[in-house]
């Protein structure tokens, strides 16, 4: 006889409402050089509300696309940049196209 799971079953035994932190507040990733840690969030289309440029491809992210927001961990929310998920993804294979000051 088979059994209902539960919530707290289905979260590997967290309880509800409580998720890892990466869910929460991103993931800390290495960043475009390699060398640097870069916190990551992902930006669900439903949030994307502006236009942002690319660093990776130097290409226009358009409001209701998905993307990912990245900045140096030590550096602060100033220095942010969105990212589309592919340019983010190859960032070890290629150089930035773009580079701000």
């Amino acid at each position: 006889m088979s059994r209902r799971k539960s919530r707290t079953d289905r979260r590997a035994g967290r309880p509800d409402g409580i998720r890892p932190l990466s869910d929460v507040f991103g993931s800390i990733e290495l960043g475009p050089g390699g060398d640097e840690e870069y916190s990551v969030r992902t930006i669900p289309a439903a949030r994307a509300l502006k236009t942002y440029r690319c660093p990776g491809c130097d290409h226009e992210i358009v409001p209701g696309v998905a993307h990912i927001v990245a900045w140096p961990r030590l550096g602060g929310e100033e220095d942010r940049r969105h990212w589309h998920r592919g340019c983010w993804n190859g960032r070890h294979t290629r150089r930035i196209t773009r580079r701000w000051s």
